[in-house]
């Protein structure tokens, strides 16, 4: 088991930036794969962007590509989500979320991870 903590959410312009971390702590971090996801109210959770273990494998929701960047640190045992152009529509409570190296795509996408963050909000005003 992994425990995970988000930072970096807050209230920013539309148009604007902000960067979230997802800090680590328990077994090796390197062997897990990581995700982002968001639930905005009212709506249920979707999933936003995931990395393998290495790094070297990202994926992304339509609506996030080409504006957020999912990273990681091993050394730091630190993911990361770059959000850019934000928008209203992305206002949300994201998480992030642990899975084991060989988790698939479908398995990420669908939110079948074991371990998750308590979440840090994100408000994008207009």
């Amino acid at each position: 088991q992994v425990q995970l903590v988000e930072s970096g959410g807050g209230l920013v312009q539309a148009g604007g930036s902000l960067r979230l971390s997802c800090a680590a702590s328990g077994r090796t971090f390197s062997s897990y794969t990581m995700g982002w996801f968001r639930q905005a109210p009212g709506k249920e959770r979707e999933f936003v962007a995931g990395i393998s273990w290495s790094g070297g494998t990202t994926y992304y929701a339509d609506s996030v590509k080409g504006r957020f960047t999912i990273s990681r640190d091993n050394a730091k045992n630190t993911a990361y989500l770059q959000m850019n152009v934000l928008k209203p529509e992305d206002t949300a409570v994201y998480y992030c979320a642990a899975g084991p190296a060989g988790l698939t795509p479908w398995h990420m996408t669908s939110g079948l991870l074991p371990d998750w963050g308590q979440g840090t909000q994100v408000t994008v005003s207009s």
